[in-house]
């Protein structure tokens, strides 16, 4: 009986990455390639601590365990699995009564009593190991930060490293000055930005941004201060503008209320955005009228940043995203559209299960009667070189091909049911609006006179899981600007949905 099995992968933080991923996939198919075990399925957690179970991933392959359709889960270490004892237990004896065993692919333990210690042993180290490592990595830090050395990260424009300390970069401090000097002064952000242009300043070979030019003068490391965990430090970064200056600076920013605001500010749409025209990403955008009324826009950064004669305009924050909210709760409340969306996948479900399942089924019967007609041959004393490699030929087709007619069964016993699609997309409703866009909406595509949404589909539906194929436009006038008044009103003409 072909051993199976599932691979389960995780990497903690931003600190690591796709190439962890890749890594420990890697080590585990070799490991299931050289002990005889067939991969059905990968379940695969991004920047996700183990230190607790609140893994969507986790969570699914545990739920999928209860099928029974394969022997093991095999992870890269058993720190990938969980580092909290109490949850390893409860989820190991979950994955026990559904007959299913861990493996690590780079822990060895003996299938005997002795292994359940072992075992044991390694899942407390893994616990034990990533509570002191947060304590050194921290304890580590502080000691680095008070000796004056550098601990890592992006420096401030206007430094440099020598060694491991920071000091200052004579080619960019002046500056960071000349910035501080004119904002002291009246000078507005905007002004200050055309007269560096005009200089030939650049930031990092690019133009001065507003964002970049607030961030600096918000930046009290320039004053010679570093703020961490509520402990000062001031022999980390020389100080380039005295402590006066830098006081009076940020008042007049926080009287200003441009970087306060547009921090704590939520952005709904922020990363879902995409201009129809140039395909640049659609950005924040935060300005500040004459009489002091601050403005919000998503705007394309093709014209914002890489100076492009891109058509787009910018549109307001507030209708934008009350737009928006609008249609996908109408759109994915309305029972009729459901109705079409779930025939609609079933649908596709149906046919990439049949056509799949039926042509490897079908390759596997012709291989079958070629390896009978040969054996015919070779009974018949018909043997030579030929022959003998073209029989192994055949076992390894009909080897592989079983191994993939079992993936395809699985998959087909995994697929979804109607109940399932429904509450998909009834529970993304339940959730709070910034959480509903994350978990529904997979792009905004923004033009002028028309928006079209791509919606997340139940990932069993597709061979790709991250493809959104509900497509919800919003068409014609997407807003007008109504007479005497400065504001906007949106007037949604027709709102369509469609399975692309």
């Amino acid at each position: 009986m072909t051993k199976t099995a599932v691979i389960y992968a995780r990497y903690s933080s931003d600190s690591q990455s796709e190439q962890s991923i890749e890594g420990q996939l890697r080590v585990c198919n070799e490991y299931a390639k050289n002990n005889d075990i067939l991969i059905l399925n990968t379940y695969i957690d991004r920047a996700m601590t183990g230190t607790n179970d609140n893994r969507p991933n986790f969570q699914q392959m545990l739920k999928d365990s209860s099928k029974k359709k394969w022997n093991y889960v095999l992870i890269y270490k058993f720190d990938r699995f969980s580092r909290n004892k109490y949850e390893t237990a409860i989820h190991k004896k979950t994955l026990k009564d559904n007959g299913v065993k861990i493996i690590s692919a780079t822990e060895y333990v003996p299938d005997t009593p002795e292994g359940i210690i072992l075992e044991s042993m390694l899942e407390g180290y893994a616990e034990y190991y990533s509570a002191e490592l947060s304590q050194k990595v921290k304890r580590g830090m502080r000691e680095t930060r008070l000796k004056g050395n550098f601990t890592g990260g992006t420096l401030p424009y206007g430094y440099k490293l020598d060694g491991r300390k920071i000091v200052i970069d004579d080619s960019t401090v002046e500056t960071v000055r000349y910035i501080f000097e004119q904002y002291s002064k009246g000078v507005v952000v905007r002004n200050i930005i055309a007269q560096l242009n005009e200089k030939g300043i650049l930031n990092k070979n690019k133009p001065f941004s507003k964002n970049a030019v607030y961030r600096i003068l918000s930046n009290e490391k320039y004053s010679g201060t570093y703020i961490k965990d509520n402990e000062i430090i001031d022999n980390m970064y020389p100080r380039i503008i005295s402590k006066e200056i830098f006081d009076k600076v940020r008042e007049k920013v926080n009287k200003n209320k441009y970087g306060k605001q547009s921090v704590k500010t939520v952005y709904l749409l922020r990363n879902k955005v995409k201009c129809g025209y140039c395909g640049k990403p659609i950005s924040a955008e935060t300005g500040t009228a004459r009489n002091g009324e601050v403005k919000r826009y998503y705007k394309c950064i093709g014209k914002k940043v890489y100076h492009t004669n891109c058509e787009k305009t910018p549109v307001p924050k507030t209708y934008l995203e009350a737009l928006i909210s609008n249609v996908i709760i109408e759109q994915m409340s309305s029972q009729d559209n459901l109705d079409i969306i779930v025939a609609e996948l079933m649908k596709r479900q149906q046919k990439n299960e049949n056509t799949n399942l039926k042509m490897l089924l079908n390759e596997k019967s012709r291989v079958e009667t070629c390896l009978n007609n040969l054996i015919t041959a070779i009974e018949n004393g018909i043997v030579s070189k030929t022959t003998t490699k073209r029989l192994h030929e055949l076992e390894q087709q009909q080897e592989n091909l079983e191994k993939q007619i079992l993936i395809e069964e699985h998959n087909n016993s995994m697929k979804l049911t109607e109940k399932d699609i429904l509450q998909y997309y009834r529970q993304a409703l339940s959730l709070e609006m910034p959480m509903l866009i994350n978990f529904l909406v997979k792009e905004i595509v923004l033009y002028n006179d028309k928006i079209a949404i791509y919606f997340y589909t139940p990932s069993n539906t597709s061979p790709d899981d991250n493809r959104g194929f509900l497509l919800c436009e919003i068409k014609e006038n997407l807003y007008c600007k109504l007479q005497n008044d400065s504001s906007f009103k949106y007037i949604t003409i027709k709102v369509k949905l469609y399975i692309v």
